[in-house]
């Protein structure tokens, strides 16, 4: 992965974080926390779906999509840590 590409990631992350934070309403990490999930979350929904099979289509919308669903499902799971 080349510059560009790193830096297309990481912006693709970023507002993946911010829709992520906006879908997952209450006790929320702040808009720096969710955008730095939001980038976890992309990295977790490029792994994990391909992996099972689902394809969100193959350009920018597509790849937030992933990233988006991915930064809920993280978003979940450190929120369900985080209560415990």
């Amino acid at each position: 992965m080349g510059l560009e590409g790193l830096l297309i990631f990481i912006v693709i992350g970023v507002v993946a974080g911010w829709i992520a934070g906006q879908v997952m309403k209450g006790g929320g990490f702040g808009l720096v926390g969710d955008l730095l999930v939001g980038v976890a979350g992309a990295f977790i929904g490029g792994l994990i779906f391909p992996r099972i099979g689902l394809s969100f289509g193959g350009g920018i919308i597509g790849d937030i999509i992933s990233a988006v669903l991915g930064a809920i499902i993280l978003l979940f799971v450190i929120r369900l840590i985080k209560r415990a």
